[in-house]
C-alpha cells in the first residue's frame, strides 16, 4: 500500500484544525509559521505551492515542531528565529524572545540621538564643509580655469605679435620675464573636518542583542554599543546575532556580567550618551497570570522584576548618573502598571524631562528621563567618599 501524500495544502489544514483543538489563540499564523520554517517557502508560496508535496524529511520535522508547538512552546524557540525591526534574530530557550513592543523602545532612542546628539552635530559638520572654500573639487575647477586663461593670454599676444612679413621685430620681453606666468592667488589651507560624532549606547540586560544589534544596523557608522547580560546563554546568542549580522564586536561589544559590572570605571563610565534596558519588568504576582507560553518557557530571571517590578529599574536609575554624561538620557521598557510608580522615582532621583511613552497598542510601556549636571555631580561626589 502505498504512503499518503502530504502536500502543502493537506499540512497546512491539518496542522491549523490540530493546533485549535489544543487551544492555540492563533493556530493558522501558527501553521504557517512552522510549515516555512520546515519547508523554506516564503508565506506566499504556501498558498502558490499547495500541491507540493513535503519530503519524508520536511515531514518528520514539522510532525516534531508541531508537537512541541501544541504543549504551549513558543513559536519563535521552535523556528530559532523571530524578525525585529529591520533584522532577524536567532532565537534559543533561555534567552528573553524579543517583543515588537521594545522595537518602539529603539524608536524612542534613535529619535533622541538624532535631535540632540547626532543630528545638531551633523548640521555643523554640513555648515563647515560649505564654508570650505578650497576643497578638492573647487581646486580642481580652479587649475583648469587658470590653465584656460593662460591658453587664451598665450594666443593674444601670438596675434599682435609683427609678422616678418611687415618688417618689425617683435619687442624683446623685459628682462626675467620671459617665463612668466599669470599671477595666482594663494590657495587657502584646507580646513580639517571635525571627526563625524560617534554616539555611544550602554544596555543593560541584553538578552538576544536585538536592541544594540538594532542601532548598528540602522545607524551605521554612528551608534557603537556596550551590551552586558548577566546569563552566559544571553552573551553566546547575542554574539551569534551580531557575527550573523555581520557587525563587528568593537561597534557592538558584548560583555557578561550583572547589570553595570563589565564596564571599567575610569575609562568607560561617563562616556555614554544612553542607558537603555529592557530589563526583568513582571511584578511577582502577575507573574502567576501570565500565558503559559510566556511563564512555562520563558527565563524566569529575564521576567521576574520583583514584588512591585521595579527592582532592576532602581538599580538602573541609581546606576544612571555614572554612566551617562550630564544630558544623557535613561530609557526602559516598564511593565504597564508600574509607569507612574517609576517616573515618580526618576522625579525624586532628580532626573528631568521625565515622560512616559505608549507602544503600538496604546499601552503606557515606556519611561525616559534626561540625566541633568547636578545628578552626574551628585553621583561622582558619591563615589569619590567612597573611594
Amino acid at each position: 500500500m502505498m504512503a499518503e501524500t502530504w502536500t502543502v495544502k493537506r499540512c497546512l489544514d491539518w496542522t491549523n484544525e490540530y493546533l485549535a483543538s489544543k487551544g492555540d489563540e492563533s493556530p493558522r499564523v501558527s501553521a504557517e509559521w512552522l510549515l516555512t520554517s520546515v519547508t523554506g517557502l516564503q508565506r506566499i508560496q504556501l498558498y502558490t505551492d499547495f500541491s507540493r508535496p513535503l519530503s519524508p524529511d520536511e515531514l518528520a520535522r514539522m510532525h516534531e515542531a508541531v508537537v512541541r508547538r501544541a504543549k504551549g512552546e513558543p513559536l519563535q524557540y521552535i523556528t530559532g528565529e523571530t524578525s525585529f525591526r529591520t533584522i532577524d534574530i536567532k532565537c534559543e530557550p533561555g534567552v528573553l524572545i524579543p517583543r515588537p513592543e521594545t522595537e518602539m523602545l529603539v524608536e524612542e532612542v534613535l529619535t533622541y540621538l538624532d535631535n540632540q546628539v547626532l543630528g545638531s552635530r551633523a548640521d555643523a559638520r554640513r555648515r563647515r564643509r560649505v564654508a570650505l572654500p578650497w576643497n578638492d573639487e573647487v581646486e580642481a575647477k580652479r587649475q583648469a580655469e587658470l590653465e584656460a586663461q593662460k591658453a587664451r593670454e598665450k594666443e593674444e599676444a601670438e596675434a599682435e605679435t609683427p609678422s616678418a612679413d611687415q618688417g618689425g621685430e617683435p619687442d624683446p620681453a623685459p628682462a626675467g620675464e620671459q617665463d612668466a606666468e599669470p599671477a595666482q592667488e594663494p590657495v587657502a589651507a584646507k580646513e580639517p573636518e571635525a571627526a563625524p560624532r560617534v554616539a555611544r549606547v550602554l544596555e543593560v540586560g541584553c538578552g538576544t542583542g536585538c536592541i544594540s544589534l538594532s542601532f548598528a544596523t540602522e545607524r551605521p557608522g554612528q551608534v557603537v554599543c556596550v551590551a552586558t547580560d548577566i546569563e552566559p546563554r544571553a552573551v553566546a546568542l547575542a554574539c551569534k546575532n551580531r557575527e550573523a549580522l555581520g557587525i563587528a564586536p568593537e561597534v557592538v561589544d558584548i560583555r557578561e556580567g550583572n547589570l553595570v559590572s563589565p564596564l571599567d570605571r575610569t575609562t568607560e563610565w561617563g562616556t555614554f550618551d544612553v542607558l537603555v534596558s529592557n530589563p526583568p519588568y513582571i511584578p511577582t504576582a502577575v507573574l502567576k497570570t501570565i500565558p503559559h507560553e510566556v511563564a512555562g518557557y520563558e527565563p524566569d530571571l529575564a521576567l521576574n522584576g520583583g514584588p512591585d517590578g521595579l527592582d532592576i529599574f532602581r538599580r538602573l536609575v541609581n546606576a544612571a548618573p555614572s554612566m551617562v554624561h550630564a544630558g544623557g538620557l535613561l530609557a526602559c521598557e516598564l511593565h504597564e502598571t508600574t509607569l507612574d510608580a517609576a517616573a515618580q522615582i526618576c522625579v525624586d532621583a532628580g532626573f528631568e524631562s521625565v515622560r512616559i511613552a505608549r507602544d503600538l497598542a496604546g499601552r503606557t510601556r515606556f519611561v525616559l528621563a534626561i540625566v541633568p549636571e547636578r545628578a552626574v555631580e551628585a553621583a561622582r561626589a558619591r563615589f569619590a567618599a567612597r573611594a
